[in-house]
Protein backbone atom coordinates (compact mmCIF):
# COMPACT_ATOMS: atom_id res chain seq x y z
CA UNK A 1 0.00 0.00 0.00
CA UNK A 2 1.34 4.05 -1.14
CA UNK A 3 1.42 5.53 2.73
CA UNK A 4 3.40 8.39 1.12
CA UNK A 5 4.24 10.38 -2.22
CA UNK A 6 6.78 13.22 -2.59
CA UNK A 7 7.83 15.03 -5.87
CA UNK A 8 10.29 17.70 -6.22
CA UNK A 9 12.32 20.16 -9.20
CA UNK A 10 15.44 22.08 -8.52
CA UNK A 11 17.61 24.23 -10.53
CA UNK A 12 21.07 23.54 -10.76
CA UNK A 13 22.00 26.85 -10.30
CA UNK A 14 20.52 27.51 -6.95
CA UNK A 15 22.87 24.25 -5.78
CA UNK A 16 25.31 26.14 -7.89
CA UNK A 17 24.87 29.51 -5.95
CA UNK A 18 24.88 27.88 -3.05
CA UNK A 19 28.04 25.99 -3.13
CA UNK A 20 29.88 29.05 -4.18
CA UNK A 21 28.33 31.22 -1.27
CA UNK A 22 28.91 29.02 1.63
CA UNK A 23 30.87 26.01 0.29
CA UNK A 24 31.58 22.97 2.79
CA UNK A 25 29.38 24.78 5.47
CA UNK A 26 26.67 24.06 2.74
CA UNK A 27 27.70 21.19 1.66
CA UNK A 28 27.67 19.80 5.02
CA UNK A 29 24.15 20.37 6.19
CA UNK A 30 22.52 18.97 3.32
CA UNK A 31 24.46 16.14 1.96
CA UNK A 32 26.36 12.58 4.11
CA UNK A 33 29.98 12.31 3.61
CA UNK A 34 29.15 9.09 1.36
CA UNK A 35 27.33 11.33 -0.81
CA UNK A 36 29.80 14.26 -1.33
CA UNK A 37 32.60 11.51 -2.55
CA UNK A 38 30.38 9.78 -4.84
CA UNK A 39 29.67 13.51 -5.97
CA UNK A 40 33.41 13.93 -6.38
CA UNK A 41 33.43 11.28 -8.95
CA UNK A 42 30.88 12.52 -11.58
CA UNK A 43 31.65 14.61 -14.54
CA UNK A 44 28.53 16.75 -13.91
CA UNK A 45 28.70 17.15 -10.33
CA UNK A 46 26.04 20.60 -9.72
CA UNK A 47 23.56 18.20 -11.83
CA UNK A 48 24.20 15.48 -9.69
CA UNK A 49 24.07 17.47 -6.64
CA UNK A 50 20.87 18.82 -7.46
CA UNK A 51 19.19 15.65 -8.20
CA UNK A 52 19.92 14.53 -4.80
CA UNK A 53 18.89 17.51 -3.32
CA UNK A 54 15.47 17.15 -4.94
CA UNK A 55 15.57 13.52 -3.69
CA UNK A 56 15.54 15.04 -0.49
CA UNK A 57 12.90 17.47 -0.49
CA UNK A 58 10.25 15.06 -2.53
CA UNK A 59 11.53 12.19 0.38
CA UNK A 60 10.87 14.92 3.32
CA UNK A 61 7.49 15.41 1.09
CA UNK A 62 6.48 11.82 1.05
CA UNK A 63 7.21 10.92 4.66
CA UNK A 64 5.60 14.23 6.11
CA UNK A 65 6.75 13.22 9.45
CA UNK A 66 8.03 16.80 10.30
CA UNK A 67 10.76 15.22 12.00
CA UNK A 68 13.34 14.09 9.19
CA UNK A 69 16.03 16.33 7.98
CA UNK A 70 18.11 16.40 5.22
CA UNK A 71 20.91 14.56 6.82
CA UNK A 72 18.58 11.69 7.74
CA UNK A 73 18.59 10.88 4.04
CA UNK A 74 21.42 9.25 2.55
CA UNK A 75 20.81 9.18 -1.69
CA UNK A 76 23.51 6.28 -2.94
CA UNK A 77 23.45 3.88 -5.80
CA UNK A 78 23.35 0.33 -6.37
CA UNK A 79 26.19 -1.18 -8.83
CA UNK A 80 23.81 -1.09 -11.51
CA UNK A 81 23.31 2.59 -11.14
CA UNK A 82 19.59 2.39 -9.42
CA UNK A 83 19.09 5.32 -7.03
CA UNK A 84 18.40 4.59 -3.75
CA UNK A 85 18.06 6.05 -0.32
CA UNK A 86 18.59 5.48 3.40
CA UNK A 87 16.21 6.79 6.08
CA UNK A 88 18.38 7.26 9.10
CA UNK A 89 15.55 8.51 11.59
CA UNK A 90 13.37 6.95 14.24
CA UNK A 91 10.25 7.80 12.73
CA UNK A 92 10.76 6.21 9.62
CA UNK A 93 8.80 2.35 9.62
CA UNK A 94 11.40 -0.03 9.19
CA UNK A 95 8.60 -1.66 7.17
CA UNK A 96 8.04 0.26 4.44
CA UNK A 97 10.23 0.70 1.04
CA UNK A 98 10.99 3.72 -0.28
CA UNK A 99 11.10 3.77 -4.28
CA UNK A 100 12.31 7.11 -5.83
CA UNK A 101 13.63 8.45 -9.51
CA UNK A 102 15.61 10.98 -10.40
CA UNK A 103 16.13 13.24 -13.66
CA UNK A 104 18.77 15.93 -14.93
CA UNK A 105 19.15 17.91 -17.89
CA UNK A 106 22.06 20.67 -17.45
CA UNK A 107 19.41 23.53 -15.91
CA UNK A 108 17.21 21.37 -14.13
CA UNK A 109 16.85 18.26 -11.95
CA UNK A 110 13.70 16.85 -10.82
CA UNK A 111 12.81 13.47 -8.64
CA UNK A 112 9.84 11.58 -6.90
CA UNK A 113 9.87 9.29 -3.77
CA UNK A 114 6.49 6.76 -3.02
CA UNK A 115 6.83 5.25 0.45
CA UNK A 116 5.21 1.80 0.24
CA UNK A 117 4.21 -0.63 2.84
CA UNK A 118 5.49 -3.95 2.50
CA UNK A 119 2.65 -6.01 4.28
Amino acid sequence: MITGCGIDIVEVKRIKNAVNKWGKEFLKRIFTERELECAKNRNFNFEHLAGRFAVKEAVVKALNDGKTTFRDIEVLNKKDGMPYCIIKTISYKKDSDILISISHIKTHAIANAIIQTKS
